[in-house]
């Protein structure tokens, strides 16, 4: 099984019984502040991928730091888990997974939009809008800047890319010109 698939399904059952036991999205907080806590620590990093340090000693380290971060959901448990069975180098996937499987719960679909030109927030608002009226789910949208697309927006939701930029438009047009 692959690395992605298997944070997939700890993910899915972190976010199952965050649902039901607890807060959700203190659960991603907690999980987020581990990792962050483990990725700025060097020797942190090279305990827990050493394998010469067993499970059960990398288990102490992990519930020593969990007795000060003292985490009030399942995702501590998670996290000893992942210790026990020497898969903590899991936990970037898992906190990734689990953070796009959080917004599917919320009904949140996150947008990339890009444009030629900075967007106004008027604009910036009116094209959230427009987009969460298009799909009938909230968006969240992150905005960026590439003058050579010379007009318009490209759109991506997901793996859906909505291409309304001149650059493209005038590339069909070249295609269909140079066609007859």
């Amino acid at each position: 099984m692959s690395i992605r698939a298997s944070a997939a399904r700890y993910a899915r059952a972190l976010l199952d019984v965050a649902i039901k036991e607890s807060d959700p999205d203190r659960a991603e907080r907690e999980l987020a502040a581990f990792v962050e806590l483990v990725q700025q620590s060097p020797d942190l990093q090279r305990t827990f991928a050493n394998p010469v340090v067993s499970a059960a000693d990398k288990r102490a380290v992990v519930q020593q730091i969990l007795d000060r971060l003292k985490p009030a959901t399942p995702a501590g448990k998670l996290i000893v888990l992942l210790a026990s069975r020497g898969r903590l180098a899991l936990l970037p996937d898992v906190l990734d997974v689990y953070r796009q499987r959080l917004m599917e719960h919320r009904n949140v679909l996150q947008a990339e939009v890009t444009t030629a030109i900075p967007l106004s927030p008027e604009r910036t608002s009116q094209l959230q809008q427009r987009l969460a009226a298009a799909t009938g789910r909230v968006v969240t949208m992150t905005t960026k800047v590439d003058s050579s697309l010379i007009g318009g927006v490209v759109t991506r939701i997901g793996s859906t890319v909505y291409d309304g930029s001149m650059a493209t438009q005038l590339a069909k047009f070249r295609d269909r010109l140079e066609q007859r």
